[in-house]
């Protein structure tokens, strides 16, 4: 049943995230020219041109902020990051508890606290 759920979990985020791949690379396009701008910014001494620089720099910015639906894209990768994490994550059940007795497996599960 976990695994069912994880699949279609695992479905839905992909699609999303396929979706919603033009805007992420938009987004990330403009963070590069975010960057570049900023580094010219850093290089330049006049102030006329440090003014242009930040000019273009909120233009950049505001353009990259556009693309909102690229927040729920990097919200599907996460998600889809966690469900191909979780698909092969073993149960952490190490005794299978067969028997109604609650004390079958003390020994063992006192060794293991003593380690």
């Amino acid at each position: 049943m976990r695994k069912i759920l994880l699949l279609i979990v695992g479905i839905i985020a992909a699609f999303i995230l396929i979706f919603n791949l033009g805007p992420l690379i938009l987004l990330a396009i403009s963070a590069w020219l975010g960057y570049l701008i900023f580094k010219q910014f850093m290089k330049t001494d006049s102030t006329s041109a440090k003014i242009a620089w930040v000019m273009l720099g909120l233009i950049v910015i505001v353009l990259g902020l556009s693309n909102s639906y690229s927040i729920i894209g990097i919200g599907a990768g996460i998600i889809l990051y966690i469900v191909i994490k979780q698909w092969n994550k073993e149960d952490d059940y190490k005794y299978e508890h067969k028997d109604k007795d609650p004390f079958v497996h003390f020994e063992d599960q006192w060794a293991d606290l003593n380690k």
